[in-house]
């Protein structure tokens, strides 16, 4: 589209040059998502060793995946207003504390109850970090790479994952299951202190900010925008209700497509994280083999990022996610309907990753990049509250299939369905038809409008 509406000062960042400022934003933010991979995971990782020690069923812990995924529906639903009318900064910090201290506290349970309890809060803080760095990270992209920079920054999540998994696996040899919450709260909290004198505000805030300090000032400048210019015209920062705008503007049908999505694609998603671990446990696996085996199913979704926000970025999400999605069904009914040797296993966990954990990467590129600043993280925001119904879903579904008395594995199979669903509704994007042409839409990326 063209830029003929666009204000000096949007044009400025709708343009701006990737430089030091703009990795360093990056690379904070994907440390929040690392942290958020960590926490997603960690009680999937301790529901093997918590059987035994609290001698409850594997389905118990339904309740505990429950909660967290309720805290995550309420966070995701909230953030998205507060990010887009008060800031990306206070939003990561506020979520960064909650989610850190609930993890740490959660090394403490003596029940199920509380540390289900515990859950919603770290869910709350998990889901606020989601959609702050995908905001604030978009903020400091230019439209020609918004999708790609989001999904390298939301390569945290899966890094978290992968990497948490492996230290827990060789922590769970020496030491009991709290370890694995200690160390899900710590690293968070030590990182607060980074962001807090690292991480910068949204140029759009500042710029909509009078009687910026020096240091704002220079910040600011660095992006091209000058005070002057700053005082005479708008940013696109929301003026009314965010989540009002994601119905309104041409944007309704787009809003209900990603719903669909992230609902489908959640679902797949925790269904995994929950359920993976105790499923391979329950085929012979000990509970340290059974974290490692799992492992894989982040690690497919880190080597996704290497090349699916690039064609998202040239292609479009309603190609690029829907051969994606469509692709994972073939992997996840390999892993339920066959046994195969322990390597050919490991061979298919990952590549069910890549489209399991990538195309949940490649939808949050894709909606960061689909919604203009001014809805951004509303728009991110709402999409991963109502997918958070999927996770929730997933936590009594893998339960009740697993008292059913299927084979283990064959819990995943009902994700080759909700795959099927997520593909036909990502190739349906490409009638959401043209938004508004209000300030910044401008900003959504050729292969994207």
């Amino acid at each position: 589209m063209a830029e003929a509406g666009l204000s000096t000062t949007e044009s400025a960042l709708e343009n701006q040059k990737i430089g030091g400022l703009q990795i360093r934003v990056a690379a904070l933010c994907a440390l929040i998502q690392m942290c958020d991979g960590y926490d997603v995971g960690s009680i999937g990782w301790a529901v093997p060793s918590l059987t035994h020690a609290w001698d409850l069923p594997p389905s118990a812990f339904s309740l505990a995946f429950l909660w967290s995924n309720l805290g995550v529906l309420v966070g995701a639903l909230a953030s998205g207003p507060i990010g887009d009318r008060f800031g990306r900064k206070p939003l990561l910090l506020a979520s960064v504390a909650i989610f850190g201290l609930a993890s740490l506290a959660s090394a403490f349970a003596g029940s199920l109850g509380v540390l289900s309890a515990l859950r919603f809060f770290t869910g709350l803080g998990i889901a606020g970090a989601f959609t702050g760095t995908t905001a604030l990270t978009g903020d400091y992209t230019p439209q020609r790479l918004r999708a790609t920079m989001i999904m390298v920054t939301f390569t945290g999540a899966p890094v978290g994952g992968f990497v948490g998994s492996l230290i827990v696996a060789e922590l769970l040899r020496h030491y009991t299951w709290p370890v694995i919450f200690v160390l899900g709260g710590a690293f968070p909290l030590v990182l607060l202190l980074v962001i807090v004198v690292w991480l910068p505000e949204s140029p759009r805030f500042l710029a909509h900010t009078p009687n910026l300090s020096a240091r704002q000032q220079a910040l600011l400048a660095r992006l091209g925008i000058a005070q002057a210019r700053v005082e005479s015209h708008p940013v696109d920062i929301a003026t009314e209700n965010p989540v009002k705008m994601l119905f309104g503007q041409g944007y309704a049908l787009q809003t209900v497509l990603l719903w669909i999505i992230f609902f489908c694609s959640l679902i797949n998603l925790y269904l995994f994280v929950f359920w993976l671990p105790e499923v391979l446990h329950l085929t012979g696996m000990t509970p340290p083999q059974a974290v490692f085996a799992s492992s894989l199913i982040p690690l497919g979704g880190i080597f996704a990022v290497l090349y699916l926000g690039l064609l998202i970025d040239r292609f479009g999400p309603q190609r690029a996610l829907a051969l994606h999605y469509a692709l994972g069904i073939v992997f996840v009914a390999l892993i339920a309907l066959l046994a195969m040797p322990y390597l050919v296993l490991l061979a298919i966990l990952f590549l069910a990753g890549t489209t399991i954990i990538g195309s949940q990467t490649g939808a949050n590129a894709a909606c960061g990049a689909l919604y203009p600043a001014r809805m951004r993280t509303s728009g991110i925001g709402s999409a991963l509250g109502i997918g958070r119904l999927g996770g929730i879903a997933a936590a009594p579904l893998g339960g009740f299939l697993l008292a059913r008395g299927l084979p283990p594995t064959q819990v995943f199979l009902s994700a080759c369905f909700f795959a099927l669903v997520a593909a036909t509704a990502t190739a349906l994007l490409v009638m959401r038809g043209r938004p508004s042409t209000r300030l910044a839409d401008s900003s959504l990326p050729a292969g994207l409008a």
